[in-house]
């Protein structure tokens, strides 16, 4: 029998795909989730379901007994990662875990800021083995946060103007995950995750506007425009802002890299925005 790979944030966007793709590969997958009465009704009971919160040390020993490789992400309502994260990331070591595969965030060795590196700083100086997944922003951003406003309102809403991003489908992280956590020679590996093309959200919304008949407009609002927005909608005030900023880092040109990691690790082209529009089209609708 395979070793268990432990999954923190099973029930995510890049967790849940993962959990997916390891389970069809017949792996011994324990998925990990502050709610893990959501677990079963999601993967079956192929897949361990076990409660793991970042911040309750008491559910730390049921998820890492046994584990030699672990994927980390960090909870989106997570900054203070020394006090939220770090005690978890050390018992994991401390329990057995040897290898963690890290969904980090793409450019983080220059914003040097943000959560994800500091993240990448503590697992490198403990020693273990590592590898280091940089993403840029996801697909499926659009059918999650951005879901009701382009379903209810035929709108994109966020203030980027005509910057460019090389959005990537969490399918083809999932992917390049489970690669680094079930073959050799991944440890010590940092891999810059993109599609094959930065689109700008006025493309991204005639993409919408073609599969889904309907006119999908982009707004293209000023930063506080969308932090009022955000905050009417009931978002915390911290977690708006730190969005808006990270827009205004797209805006600025930051997310707009393509690199060819996805298929030289796949063998295959990422997927296409049109491909993720067409598979997610129910959502919008």
């Amino acid at each position: 029998m395979s070793p268990v790979i432990f999954v923190s944030g099973a029930t995510g966007n890049v967790g849940g795909a993962l959990v997916h793709e390891l389970a069809a590969q017949g792996r011994a997958v324990r998925a990990g989730s502050p709610d893990p009465e959501r677990i079963e009704p999601i993967f079956g009971r192929a897949v361990e379901a076990v409660g793991f919160d970042f911040t309750d040390p008491a559910t730390y020993a049921a998820a890492f007994e046994g584990v030699e490789r672990m994927f980390l992400v960090r909870p989106p309502q997570i900054g203070n990662v020394e006090r939220d994260m770090f005690p978890a990331i050390d018992a994991a070591a401390a329990a057995g875990v040897k290898h963690f595969v890290f969904l980090s965030l793409i450019g983080v060795e220059q914003v040097k800021r943000v959560p994800h590196y500091r993240i990448e700083q503590r697992l490198t100086e403990m020693g273990v083995q590592t590898t280091f997944l940089r993403c840029s922003f996801f697909m499926q951003n659009l059918a999650t946060a951005l879901r009701a406003e382009i379903r209810d309102r035929s709108e994109i809403y966020v203030p980027v103007g005509r910057g460019k991003t090389s959005f990537i489908d969490v399918r083809d992280i999932a992917a390049v995950a489970a690669l680094a956590l079930t073959k050799d020679g991944h440890a010590g590996q940092a891999y810059h995750l993109t599609g094959a093309e930065a689109l700008d959200y006025y493309e991204v919304a005639d993409l919408l506007t073609e599969v889904l008949g309907r006119r999908v407009v982009y707004r293209n609002p000023s930063a506080l425009g969308y932090v009022l927005r955000r905050l009417r909608a009931g978002d915390p005030p911290a977690f708006a802002l730190v969005t808006a900023w990270l827009y205004h880092n797209t805006r600025e040109g930051m997310a707009d890299i393509i690199t060819n990691d996805v298929q030289r690790l796949l063998g295959r082209e990422p997927v296409s925005m049109r491909q993720f529009i067409e598979d997610y089209a129910a959502l919008w609708k």
